[in-house]
């Protein structure tokens, strides 16, 4: 499939029409792309997940991603999760929803009755991500805002589903009693996982989203 690499379009600022429409068209197939790997994964999928298979044929949507530089790695993350408050509200009509999270991107059955509104309480993600202007924030804005977000400074409480996920990620079998506990298994993992002991950066990204997500659900 030949489109236009990722890479390449996630590092540059679009000054044309013309560069306006192929983000458009990007956006279409990763909408049409996103939808069947989750109905192929049921049981959900994580966002470095999502982003290896969408490296991949048959689809071959995103270049080469650069997961250990914030300033990189934001433009993917951000026109990933635009992709899946698009998807998530056409589905809603439907009777489905999407659990949509670093750590899990779930596709289920809506417990909201179709047409009573979106099922989703996190408003300020949804119209954030909708937003393509913040797919074009400056290097600056972008560290301060993924520093606050993962810190848990964002204003938005971890949910149930998320905080287990985080805790199995770090190897625990529930949630841990205290942050104490979290920081030490962070530790152990980050140094069995480093790169220089074999280890790949993606898997430590993850493992830094799973610690910030526990640290903001111990503070709030």
């Amino acid at each position: 499939m030949n489109q236009p690499d990722m890479a390449k379009t996630a590092t540059q600022t679009p000054d044309s029409g013309a560069e306006d429409d192929r983000l458009n068209v990007q956006i279409h197939h990763l909408l049409v792309a996103t939808e069947h790997i989750l109905r192929q994964n049921p049981a959900g999928i994580n966002e470095l997940g999502l982003i290896k298979t969408l490296q991949k044929a048959p689809w071959e949507l995103l270049g080469t991603v650069n997961f250990a530089e914030p300033d990189k790695l934001y433009p993917v993350h951000f026109l990933l999760f635009h992709v899946l408050y698009r998807l998530r509200d056409q589905l809603a009509s439907g009777g489905e929803t999407l659990t949509i999270s670093p750590l899990v991107i779930r596709l289920h059955r809506s417990r909201v009755v179709a047409g009573t509104g979106l099922p989703d309480q996190r408003d300020e993600l949804r119209h954030f991500y909708l937003d393509l202007s913040g797919y074009r924030m400056p290097e600056e804005s972008i560290n301060r805002m993924m520093e606050d977000f993962w810190a848990g400074r964002s204003g938005l409480r971890p949910e149930p589903g998320e905080i287990r996920e985080a805790a199995a990620t770090l190897g625990f079998d529930g949630v841990p009693a205290g942050f104490d506990e979290v920081k030490q298994r962070f530790r152990r993992v980050v140094m069995r996982a480093h790169p220089d002991r074999g280890g790949e950066t993606e898997t430590i990204q993850h493992l830094n989203q799973a610690f910030a997500m526990l640290k903001a659900h111990f503070r709030t």
